[in-house]
């Protein structure tokens, strides 16, 4: 098998954000990892790389789980050695006002949204440290900045991470690894596109740029940070909303 320079690991690349991500990382020494909850997904993923030439497969991932996390990051580094740049992407939303959300949908959330963040980190760190050099990108939101009504525990789990980028850029720094935050506004995605009409209106009367972003729009942002071009920018959040939010 051809050895690549560099492994990039994206989970949740499917569709939207992810799914630009795995796009824009693509080059001739890059192997890139894209995940997805079932084997149809996967599939999605390893279908679209093909027809991109990108060189990468898709791999089924529960980021629920610490055992199958644990497998991921011994299958690839077995195969092609370990993530040099990992993309926390992968999360979910079970929004409800607090009075009604049951304790399930508050831990499913930070399960898969935070503690995904933690198990993935630290088990690709011994790779970048060993080498010196590493790039680790999370996919945060806006709304870990300014809140959302129903969304208290999406919310919390968005703010964490960012709380968590800034501690761990500390802790590695010194071996050339970076951590950062983007943090995406109202983007462009199947969601967004379901909403009605008044809703759309009503989200772009925010937004100074008057439009919703695109996933490229995220993608152009963590491919800069993975790059030499972002060696020096560690512990930050980069916020892409156009002006929805000005931190």
């Amino acid at each position: 098998m051809k050895k690549f320079t560099t492994i990039a690991l994206v989970t949740g690349a499917t569709r939207g954000i992810g799914k630009a991500i795995a796009k824009a990382l693509s080059a001739t020494d890059t192997y890139i990892v894209g995940t997805a909850t079932s084997e149809q997904g996967a599939e999605v993923i390893s279908t679209y790389f093909d027809e991109d030439q990108i060189n990468g497969e898709g791999r089924v991932f529960n980021a629920g789980s610490f055992e199958n996390t644990k497998t991921l990051i011994s299958e690839i580094s077995d195969a092609f050695g370990y993530p040099s740049i990992l993309i926390n992407n992968a999360g979910i939303t079970k929004d409800q006002l607090l009075l009604r959300m049951k304790e399930e949908d508050w831990d499913d959330v930070i399960d898969i949204n935070l503690k995904s963040v933690y198990r993935l980190s630290r088990l690709c760190l011994k790779g970048m440290m060993k080498n010196r050099w590493g790039r680790i990108i999370n996919i945060g939101s806006v709304v870990g900045s300014i809140g959302n009504a129903g969304q208290s525990n999406y919310s919390a789990s968005k703010s964490a991470i960012e709380g968590f980028t800034r501690s761990l850029a500390r802790e590695i720094g010194m071996r050339g690894i970076t951590v950062n935050t983007v943090a995406p506004g109202f983007i462009e995605t199947d969601m967004t596109l379901q909403l009605d009409e008044d809703v759309r209106a009503k989200m772009l009367e925010k937004i100074p740029l008057a439009r919703l972003g695109q996933p490229k729009d995220v993608a152009s942002v963590v491919k800069f940070l993975a790059s030499s071009s972002g060696e020096y920018i560690t512990g930050e959040t980069i916020h892409v909303n156009g002006g929805l939010y000005m931190g």
